[in-house]
């Protein structure tokens, strides 16, 4: 679990976070969303420990970073697991040479440890013939999956996932939400998904922090969010017609 109490953060004149308070649960797919400029993607990176809250703890299953040693600061990011919005794979590496990569870096394991590890990943994302496919040869879906891949070949405590389903059409983000659903569930890790993305907040919402102009404004599930009458929450859920309809029927059927 992580645990965030009363977090600032600014850069300038510019307060971007402003005291939120709230925790997320091990084992299960907690999101952040908001409209542009609600300060989702600091959030995020707060929690990577990219950014240095002015003030506020940030704690991990007891641990609060902020405490920490240098070393155990280092050690505590290698218990993370990052998706990146792009996938942020390396071009000139071939998809097993991607997901090696972590291990090759940060551990000490054989290069058969190493193997073993790869192709196990690699088959429970469900691409076992792309071991030796580069990047520029593969779907944005695919590549996406192997950005998970090695988002978990280090076994991590805590996944974050940053815009994961951008650019991807509507069927294969519904896969790649379901994947990573199955993950936090079958590992039981701490899922941090950064999204704008509504059919993610269906699909696998099962703890929504809703953020507006650095504030906490909301938080709830899925089964919630429709339920909610804060007026913040309901514009932005319900900015497109395809939702205000879902709205619409949830009302008809409540009375």
């Amino acid at each position: 679990m992580i645990e965030v109490k009363n977090i600032h953060k600014s850069f300038g004149d510019s307060h971007v976070l402003k005291g939120i308070d709230c925790y997320f649960e091990k084992g299960k797919t907690n999101l952040i969303i908001g409209q542009s400029g609600s300060g989702k993607t600091v959030f995020l990176k707060c929690l990577l420990g990219l950014f240095k809250p002015e003030q506020g703890t940030i704690s991990y299953d007891g641990k609060i970073y902020s405490e920490l040693t240098g070393a155990e600061q280092r050690d505590l990011r290698q218990e993370m697991g990052m998706v990146f919005q792009g996938s942020a794979l390396f071009d000139s590496m071939t998809v097993e040479g991607n997901v090696m990569f972590p291990l090759g870096m940060f551990t000490k394991q054989s290069k058969s440890e190493m193997q073993d590890r790869v192709d196990f990943v690699l088959k429970r994302v469900n691409l076992v013939d792309a071991h030796n496919k580069f990047p520029s040869e593969i779907s944005g879906g695919m590549q996406k999956r192997v950005a998970i891949a090695r988002a978990i070949v280090m076994n991590p405590k805590y996944l974050f996932c940053d815009e994961p389903n951008s650019g991807l059409d509507p069927k294969t983000a519904i896969l790649i939400d379901n994947l990573i659903h199955e993950i936090t569930q079958e590992y039981d890790i701490t899922t941090i998904i950064n999204t704008h993305d509504m059919n993610s907040v269906m699909e696998i919402g099962e703890k929504i922090i809703f953020l507006k102009n650095g504030h906490k404004e909301w938080e709830g599930s899925n089964k919630e969010i429709f339920k909610t009458d804060n007026e913040a929450v309901t514009d932005f859920v319900y900015s497109s017609e395809l939702f205000k309809k879902v709205r619409q029927m949830y009302i008809e059927e409540r009375n």
